[in-house]
C-alpha cells in the first residue's frame, strides 16, 4: 500500500507528464508562427531562431499559470505577446537595425517569368523596407494579421488593447503603408 507522499509523488510526476505534453502540442502548433513573428521583426534568421528559442522557455516557464489564466482561450497570442517583448528588449540591447535586409522573396510562385519574379522580388523589397519604418504598433499590428494571419480579437490580446482600437491600428498602418509606398490603391 502506498503512502500518502508516494501517491502525491506520483499524481506530481503525472501531473508534470500531462503540462509537458500539452506544452509540446502548443510548441508544434505555434513554432512556425513565433519564428515568423521573429524573423520580421528582427529580419534574420540566426537572430529569429534565437528570439524564437527565448520565446519557448520563457513560454514554459510560465506555461502552467498560462494555461490557468487563459480560460480556453487560444494561447498564440500570449506567445506573440512574448516574442514581442523579446524582441523590444533585442532593439533596446542591441540599439541597431536588423544586420541583414528582409528581401527573401522565396514564396514567389515559380510560373512567374523573370522579368515578373524581378519585379515582384522588387515590390516585396519595397513593401517591407516601408514596413519597416512604421511605428512600433503599427508594424507589429500588420505583422500579426498578414503575415501570421491573426485576427483581430487575437491581435488586440498580445497587444493589450481592445478589438476596436486594433481595427483602428491596422487600418492606419494600412493607409501609411499606402502612404509611403506612394499608390494610394495597393
Amino acid at each position: 500500500m502506498a503512502t500518502d507522499a508516494e501517491r502525491a509523488a506520483g499524481e506530481g510526476a503525472a501531473q508534470k507528464r500531462r503540462l509537458d505534453e500539452d506544452f509540446s502540442k502548443l510548441y508544434k502548433a505555434h513554432l512556425r508562427d513565433v519564428y515568423s513573428y521573429s524573423y520580421y521583426r528582427v529580419g534574420n534568421h540566426h537572430d529569429a531562431e534565437d528570439l524564437t528559442e527565448q520565446t519557448f522557455l520563457q513560454a514554459y516557464r510560465h506555461f502552467e499559470r498560462a494555461q490557468r489564466e487563459s480560460e480556453g482561450r487560444p494561447l498564440r497570442p500570449w506567445l506573440i505577446r512574448i516574442a514581442h517583448n523579446l524582441a523590444a528588449n533585442y532593439y533596446r540591447d542591441r540599439s541597431r537595425k536588423p544586420q541583414t535586409p528582409i528581401d527573401d522573396a522565396s514564396t514567389i510562385s515559380a510560373t512567374h517569368t523573370t522579368e515578373a519574379l524581378v519585379e515582384d522580388r522588387d515590390d516585396l523589397k519595397r513593401i517591407l523596407e516601408c514596413v519597416q519604418e512604421l511605428p512600433d504598433d503599427r508594424r507589429e499590428a500588420l505583422i500579426m494579421r498578414f503575415a501570421l494571419g491573426m485576427d483581430n480579437r487575437e491581435i488586440a490580446r498580445a497587444l493589450g488593447r481592445t478589438d476596436g482600437a486594433t481595427k483602428v491600428l491596422i487600418h492606419r498602418a494600412i493607409k501609411q503603408l499606402q502612404e509611403e509606398m506612394g499608390d494610394g490603391d495597393e
